[in-house]
């Protein structure tokens, strides 16, 4: 009880800005035969579930191979189960425990779909999904097509929003 109590403050600063859901995470569908070689490089985050750890515009990730076979991001990524290379772990901050960063879908040229979720004792859950890019915008067409495939996975999107790609000259690096 006395953990619960030490642990409710966390969460609620967890939950603040994102939507909570009742239940675990779901186990959507990931990319098969996914090469972590070819995701390797440069996405730009086109939209985005609320995340509170995640503030501004112009967010891109740049992944590099390491040579033990895992990617460095500003965090690390490695592989959580060696026999589907589409689910990922990462560790977003030093705040948060670490996730699971999930491929759905990408082609490896023009975009991915990512989903990460963080069970709380299995009571409810929180959604993290992302459409990135390897360029600063999608056609329309190609955002329509990526929620549904979230949606087809049972996962929520409605308060998914579009990331601003209007930036300044000023850039800071994490």
């Amino acid at each position: 009880m006395a953990c619960f109590v030490v642990m409710l403050p966390l969460l609620l600063a967890l939950v603040k800005a994102q939507v909570p859901h009742w239940g675990p995470c779901t186990e959507p569908a990931t990319q098969p035969a996914f090469n972590l070689k070819q995701f390797m490089g440069r996405w730009f985050e086109i939209a985005k579930l609320p995340a509170r750890f995640e503030k501004g515009r112009c967010i891109e990730s740049n992944f590099t191979l390491k040579v033990d076979g895992t990617a460095q991001v500003v965090r690390t990524v490695i592989a959580e189960e060696p026999k589907n290379p589409a689910k990922l772990g990462i560790i977003f901050s030093h705040v948060l425990p670490y996730a699971t960063y999930w491929i759905l879908s990408t082609d490896y040229v023009n975009s991915a779909l990512v989903y990460s979720c963080i069970d709380v004792l299995r009571l409810f859950h929180v959604d993290f999904a992302w459409i990135l890019s390897r360029t600063r915008s999608l056609p329309a067409s190609a955002i329509t097509q990526a929620r549904e495939v979230f949606t087809s996975n049972n996962i929520d999107v409605s308060h998914m929003v579009l990331s601003s790609h209007m930036c300044s000259l000023s850039r800071f690096t994490c």
